[in-house]
């Protein structure tokens, strides 16, 4: 399989200039075709034979994702995406303060480059789901203005930041509510959290994106990352399709389930924040 790499213009913070770097050496580590996000903005049409015959990597330098937006806006097929941000922060040591590469973002585009290389054409394994659960068939439904929101009535929690858990045999299943997914609109990307990966209530739990937002999943449960859903970081419309069953996200292995249902919200409570928020959109 053929790839190609876009990364953002760089120009002005250190981040960027990580990314151009990234995307230079990767292209000459492998023979990928470097697209200009410049053109592909403006004459879309130069890239069309690439995209459509290449798995396209997107780099980003920081978290206004300008590359990522750009692909999510012309429909291209992502396989990886890398955001030097969070490399820098996964390394422990800042970058010069310099737009000058120094020798510790030479580094450190030279260790994401590596990875990208060793990783290619071995997409995430998603492990088989730990838990078995039944699509619900209840819904409370708050409305506002032409749209209708569902919230499943029984064994759903959720947290204010509109993601769900639902707990069985001390495993939570994890997924965004029908209400965020509404207002994403068409989801096109799924960035997984890696297995075993462990999570603090309330800390990260891989994002969303789609044309209008990148949304950080947050996490509703502590525990172990066991599972995420393969089905869809191949099919993000699932999420649109049906949140609640075949969109699901994430599995956890709890470590404290007592103690973060304590800070979630029931489905009636849930129900008021989404009836304020839809009325302050």
């Amino acid at each position: 399989m053929k790839h190609a790499i876009l990364s953002c213009t760089g120009l002005d913070k250190p981040e960027g200039s990580v990314a151009r770097e990234v995307t230079i050496r990767f292209a000459d580590a492998t023979g990928s075709e470097i697209i200009c996000p410049v053109l592909l903005n403006r004459a879309p049409a130069r890239y069309k034979k690439a995209l459509s015959e290449s798995s396209l990597i997107v780099v980003d330098g920081c978290s206004t994702r300008c590359a990522t937006k750009l692909a999510t806006q012309l429909e291209a097929k992502v396989e990886r995406k890398v955001l030097v941000s969070d490399a820098v922060k996964a390394s422990g040591q800042p970058l010069e303060s310099t737009l000058s590469l120094g020798p510790g973002g030479l580094t450190l585009a030279q260790t994401i480059v590596d990875e990208l290389v060793r990783n290619l054409n071995a997409p995430a394994v998603a492990a088989e789901p730990v838990a078995d659960f039944e699509t619900p068939t209840e819904y409370l439904v708050v409305t506002h203005d032409k749209f209708e929101f569902r919230i499943p009535v029984v064994d759903y929690m959720f947290n204010e930041n509109d993601v769900w858990a639902r707990v069985l045999d001390g495993v939570a299943r994890v997924g965004i509510s029908d209400y965020m997914q509404q207002k994403l609109t068409d989801v096109s990307y799924f960035d997984s959290p890696k297995m075993d990966a462990i999570v603090e209530q309330f800390g990260e739990l891989g994002s969303l994106e789609s044309a209008k937002a990148v949304f950080e999943i947050i996490a509703p449960v502590s525990g172990t990352v066991v599972a995420f859903n393969g089905a869809v970081v191949d099919n993000p419309a699932l999420i649109n399709e049906d949140p609640y069953g075949a969109g699901w996200l994430v599995e956890v292995k709890l470590s404290d389930w007592p103690q973060d249902h304590e800070l979630l919200l029931n489905p009636a409570a849930y129900a008021e924040i989404v009836k304020r928020k839809a009325a302050e959109e």
